[in-house]
């Protein structure tokens, strides 16, 4: 579910355009060699079975030997203090576990410190279990829809499910992902160090559990990656007893179905488990403080999405409301009693009274305990460590903290799993002395609800507003599932796919997709856009016939650009040489409230 773990309005940030790796600079210091060899089948095991981030392992694996060869002589000539690692990562999310992977084939020597779960809050509370939910109650919805089925001559009795067997599925899948990660950093040799860590001054860690003095210690490394992520953030006046008011942490458990559920927040958290309670019969009701429903979505996305995803379900909602006192009831017994208040002249308007509420507000950085005052940096105001574009921490005064650096959901700058990902990358790439910026408009988000909704880049109001401060003109092409022989095969042809671009140039500015698959198909814009690669080039793709991807092939083919093209990818991203830094000047401003988040 937090494959986007972020605020739909920070997605605006900017970053200059990719930039491309060159050969690693850094090598590891020799290690037993026989630990490739003993752990080959675990880590053939972990790339076949886990997540994406896992690609390129056996690579690393093959290499790893060469660059021991050089490992010695590197490692001491880079500097005349000797530290215990090249990098130490603080938290193993999936962001910690793309920098470590990227990092070990980078040639470095690599700890992991984590005080709870390998995987963090996405194999273990969030995007994994989520989407066995999704998985599992989306069936249900399937089967249910007797119409559906009967318009391609199917018919179907009486369908059940087990709640129970839908929690297991969701808590084995996580428990099978987190142990595929971590036979992935062993089997390449990264240390897997226990505990909650603080800095303990330049390039010094510490760590340990509460209680127990055999589990511990301090480490030395010449760089510091924080990866340390996020928890639900849950407003003032709302106690949480885990049972009838809950968050996601809570409900991903799934111990018991409500008959009526108060969803508080409207985004993708809130979006996906009321996919998830009302396929199983849950009635849902949506609080919401804005005027709409879905802040943040591309606004005629989210209009189809009310269409598609509100109404025809057993779901109400209260807009321009917040849940100003809520209190705990007794399941089965004593029902949750809600007031609204007003958002804008603070007074209260109703009260109701729900059998649950699941408070999916969005997500607060987890940073506390972190010692930045150590270094002489801090938080910012709602607890996010500041960094530049390169992922280096900066301290109080906006200086660059020297070998330290935050990734993920704990800078803010965009709080999506696989952003972290990404951003680890980035750091790693910078600490092995490439320059390297990620630009996060090229950074996919999805919603796993059915239909699914995605989108790159940013929103045709977004857009618009730049279009009238940069002086140019705004093409939008759009296309709908209804014309898509694969979408129809499937009876599944409501949806569309929207395009904003610059018709002075056929520079990809958003893709907003709210469809069959959407969260698979956003990925070929989200390439391109990484790329640089304009619509000149793009609309020539050939998309196997009949396939969704050709939802994709006809919005590309629908955009016309003004001014001659160039003929490739790469004279038109030299004619654009130097746009980046005016790219990077209309990025929004960081989101003032913690992030709505989902998967």
């Amino acid at each position: 579910m937090f494959a986007i773990v972020g605020a739909p309005q920070q997605r605006l940030a900017l970053g200059a355009k990719q930039a491309t790796s060159g050969p690693a600079s850094f090598v590891r210091p020799a290690q037993a060699a026989t630990n490739a060899k003993r752990n080959a089948y675990n880590i053939a095991d972990a790339t076949q079975h886990c997540v994406p981030a896992l690609a390129g392992v056996r690579r690393s694996i093959v290499s790893r030997q060469t660059r021991q060869v050089r490992a010695a002589a590197a490692t001491q000539a880079s500097s005349g203090e000797k530290f215990d690692y090249d990098l130490v990562i603080i938290g193993c999310g999936v962001g910690g576990h793309g920098a470590a992977l990227h990092a070990v084939e980078c040639g470095l020597k690599v700890a992991v410190i984590e005080g709870h779960d390998v995987g963090g809050t996405c194999v273990n509370r969030g995007c994994v279990p989520s989407k066995a939910l999704l998985a599992a109650s989306g069936r249900v919805r399937e089967m249910r829809d007797k119409a559906h089925l009967a318009a391609m001559g199917v018919q179907v009795g009486a369908v059940d499910f087990d709640r129970q067997g839908i929690a297991n599925h969701a808590r084995d899948l996580a428990s099978t992902i987190q142990g595929n990660l971590r036979r992935s950093l062993e089997a390449l040799g990264v240390d897997i160090l226990v505990g909650a860590a603080k800095l303990a001054g330049n390039q010094r860690v510490r760590y340990g559990l509460p209680g127990r003095v055999d589990v511990g210690g301090e480490v030395s490394a010449r760089d510091i990656i924080i990866a340390t992520g996020s928890v639900p953030f849950v407003p003032p006046g709302i106690p949480i007893d885990g049972k009838t008011v809950f968050t996601s942490d809570h409900a991903l458990k799934l111990e018991w179905l409500p008959s009526w559920l108060a969803i508080i927040g409207s985004g993708y958290i809130g979006l996906e488990f009321s996919d998830v309670y009302t396929a199983l019969g849950t009635e849902v009701t949506f609080i919401e403080a804005v005027d709409n429903l879905m802040p943040g979505f591309d606004r005629e996305i989210a209009r189809l999405a009310q269409r598609l995803l509100i109404q025809g379900r057993p779901i109400d909602y209260h807009t321009g409301v917040i849940a100003s006192k809520v209190t705990p009831g007794v399941p089965g017994v004593k029902p949750v009693v809600i007031e609204l208040t007003d958002f804008k002249t603070k007074q209260l308007v109703d009260t109701l009274e729900v059998d649950a509420v699941l408070v999916a507000t969005g997500r607060a950085p987890y940073t506390n305990g972190l010692n930045l005052a150590a270094l002489g940096a801090a938080t910012d105001r709602r607890g996010f460590v500041p960094v530049n574009d390169k992922m280096q921490v900066l301290d109080t005064k906006g200086a660059v903290v020297p070998h330290v650096y935050c990734i993920g959901d704990a800078n803010g700058k965009y709080m999506l799993a696989h952003a972290a990902s990404a951003q680890g990358i980035s750091a790693v790439e910078n600490i092995c002395g490439r320059p390297h910026v990620l630009n996060h408009l090229s950074v996919p988000a999805a919603c796993f609800t059915h239909p699914e909704v995605s989108f790159v880049g940013v929103t045709q109001e977004k857009a618009e507003e730049m279009a009238r401060e940069q002086g140019f003109k705004l093409g939008i092409s759009k296309t709908s599932f209804k014309g898509n022989s694969k979408a129809l095969a499937e009876k599944e042809g409501d949806g569309m796919a929207k395009l904003l671009y610059r018709k002075d140039s056929g520079e990809i500015l958003g893709v907003h997709i709210i469809g069959l698959h959407a969260a698979d198909l956003i990925h070929e814009a989200s390439n391109a856009i990484a790329t640089g690669q304009r619509l000149q080039d793009i609309k020539f793709n050939v998309h196997a016939h009949p396939t969704l991807s050709e939802v994709l092939d006809e919005l590309f083919k629908g955009a016309h650009v003004d001014a001659p093209a160039a003929s490739s990818s790469a004279s038109a991203a030299a004619a654009d040489k130097g746009r980046a830094p005016a790219a990077a000047a209309t990025a929004a401003p960081a989101a003032k409230k913690p992030a709505v988040a989902a998967a």
